[in-house]
């Protein structure tokens, strides 16, 4: 998940600064698919316990009253769960990653009782905005646990794009990011950190900026308050400020506000908004080469404020 640049074009990405925060009731604990952040904390079944019966006081004989039988074991939950989304558009960070287009997401999870997890998910991307991408694939896995109403996770991500490029460098947009995360009740707290040589394919090379230098040590702040509205609402507001390690010029902030409604069979329906705002204006007019419909050069601001709507069914 993430955001672009190529040499000969504007090439994309930028960082966040300051974000709305409200709240008031406690969050639902449920992940939206589209974040593709894997539950950290781990559900465990109940021990069965046996339920020994006592004598009815109303009876008149002395007799003792058979012990009722053991309750049977609740079920364990499978430490496994998939997910499928429908999106009318992938937007990342304020990126829209599909160019305006319908997106298609999935993914697997895998949650010990430890704190432990893994998991895998993938989206469709526009070649209009990753240069010879059509997909996404994110990998990652790592630990979560809670101290009260305090829970906490580190994660490492690894993101590959099969078969994208920016062909004027030869650059892979492949990249790695460790990220740290706090909630307290409604409130999360992450900050995500590039560990590979560059973010996203920010270089020198791709960005035509200065000689051997990487975008090692980028990062993102994301904030989010996760408000209860009862009856299966919940809103979220979402600040984020990405700063591009020895880029400033690339770096953005994005915000977004988003209304979700849980149904029954492990359904979800968003409906969210989201703006972006460039440290400058390289965004403002973004291309990777591919050709529009009609043949042109496809051109657009990426940044721009985008409404969407995701289904998400969890498995």
């Amino acid at each position: 998940m993430t955001h672009p640049k190529t040499q000969s074009f504007l090439t994309s990405a930028a960082i966040g600064g300051a974000a709305l925060l409200i709240g008031s009731l406690a969050a639902p604990a449920a992940a939206l698919a589209q974040t593709a952040e894997p539950n950290s904390a781990a559900a465990s079944a109940p021990a069965a316990v046996a339920a020994t019966a006592a004598a009815d006081p109303a009876s008149s004989t002395a007799a003792a009253q058979p012990a009722a039988a053991a309750a049977p074991a609740a079920p364990a939950a499978s430490p496994f769960t998939a997910n499928v989304t429908l999106a009318s558009q992938y937007v990342s960070r304020g990126f829209r990653q599909t160019w305006g287009k319908p997106a298609i997401q999935g993914g697997f999870d895998y949650t010990h009782s430890s704190g432990l997890f893994a998991g895998t998910w993938l989206s469709s991307v526009s070649s209009k905005f990753i240069e010879g991408g059509t997909v996404e694939w994110d990998l990652y896995g790592g630990y979560g646990g809670a101290l009260g109403d305090l829970s906490y996770t580190g994660t490492i991500y690894y993101y590959v794009y099969p078969g994208a490029r920016m062909s004027a460098s030869n650059t892979s947009y492949n990249y790695g990011e460790f990220v740290a995360a706090l909630t307290y009740k409604w409130f999360t707290a992450k900050y995500w950190l590039t560990y590979t040589p560059n973010y996203f394919g920010y270089d020198s090379q791709s960005l035509g900026i200065g000689n051997g230098k990487g975008s090692r040590g980028s990062g993102y702040l994301d904030l989010n308050t996760n408000v209860d509205l009862t009856h299966g609402f919940s809103l979220l507001l979402h600040y984020g400020w990405e700063r591009v390690q020895n880029f400033s010029a690339y770096n953005w902030q994005d915000g977004k506000i988003a209304v979700s409604k849980t149904f029954d069979g492990g359904w979800t329906l968003t409906g969210a908004v989201t703006k972006a705002w460039g440290a400058t204006n390289v965004y403002n007019n973004y291309t990777t080469g591919a050709p529009d419909s009609s043949g042109n050069i496809a051109v657009s601001n990426p940044l721009k404020t985008t409404f969407f709507a995701t289904l998400t069914k969890v498995f």
